[in-house]
């Protein structure tokens, strides 16, 4: 097999550690002797990688990294031949938790040895791909405000829980009219808005349980702004398959969307912030990519 894997050296705990990457590299080298690794040097690095090794005739680009880089490198590997496969290096590994992949690097890399390619689906929102959600409300503000707060250094969990902690408790949910596959527009106000192609944000989160990455379609999910302590009593039932009280959450099956909030607009793709004004259009890219499954 013809593989570049593609890193991001400051993903999940190699923190830009040179020994730790060595050692990744000789894991690598140890099952799948020759194979081509590249190191990202920036945003948008990874989707210049991926496209170069379709252009070359690659079996698989290889993501090694968080939701983010998985993200970059699929963008490079839509409607070619050659396949996303990913090793989970990241914080909640949401899409690799999709395809099955064991979280353990050793026990990752053994599983890719014989592969079972398949084709997924992805979806697009304002044009821009996402391979497990995106959306609008209390997660985008949250990831939106963890963001800039990164730019002054600070980055990490602890950050990230008091952000959540204090929006937690001042957010106030838009008004949105939403018009999904050319049905009449509805208006609602939910809590967030998540167009859902895998199941879960990560560390198991499942906030679309019944999703499928096949079935060319995405399950738009609409969180109610219910009380909190309703919140927080159906908080662990979004760790199971099924289990949902108190109607936190409706589920409608859909293939486009479009949402209309006049004025500035944050969403997440795969969990990176992103603005924008007045409207976004969602939309879902049946078989668009090609990926491997790990061995069973």
């Amino acid at each position: 097999m013809k593989l570049r894997f593609i890193l991001n050296p400051h993903s999940g705990k190699l923190n830009g550690n040179a020994d730790k990457i060595s050692a990744l590299a000789a894991a690598i080298q140890l099952n799948f002797p020759g194979a081509d690794m590249r190191l990202t040097q920036a945003p948008g690095h990874a989707t210049e990688l991926a496209r170069e090794a379709a252009q070359q005739g690659c079996d698989a680009a290889v993501a090694i990294g968080g939701d983010g880089t998985i993200n970059e490198t699929a963008r490079g590997l839509v409607g070619t031949a050659t396949a996303l496969a990913v090793i989970p290096h990241g914080s909640g590994n949401g899409f690799a938790r999709e395809l099955g992949m064991p979280l353990l690097v050793p026990e990752a890399l053994a599983r890719l040895q014989k592969p079972r390619p398949t084709m997924c689906d992805v979806g697009r929102i304002n044009g821009e791909l996402f391979l497990n959600l995106a959306g609008v409300g209390i997660e985008a503000d949250i990831a939106w405000q963890f963001m800039e707060q990164g730019k002054n250094g600070a980055r990490g969990m602890w950050p990230y829980f008091k952000i959540g902690a204090k929006t937690a408790f001042t957010y106030k949910p838009h008004m949105l009219r939403v018009q999904t596959d050319g049905q009449p527009e509805e208006f609602m106000e939910p809590l967030t808005l998540v167009f859902a192609n895998g199941r879960q944000y990560g560390s198991n989160f499942k906030i679309a349980p019944e999703a499928s990455l096949t079935d060319g379609e995405l399950d738009m999910v609409a969180v109610a702004d219910a009380p909190k302590w309703k919140l927080a009593l159906a908080a662990p039932s979004f760790f199971t398959d099924h289990w949902r009280p108190f109607g936190i959450t409706q589920t409608k099956r859909v293939k486009q969307a479009r949402i209309i909030q006049p004025g500035e607009i944050v969403y997440h793709i795969d969990g990176e912030p992103r603005k924008t004004q007045d409207r976004l259009d969602i939309a879902v890219e049946p078989a668009a990519l090609r990926v491997w499954l790990p061995c069973l």
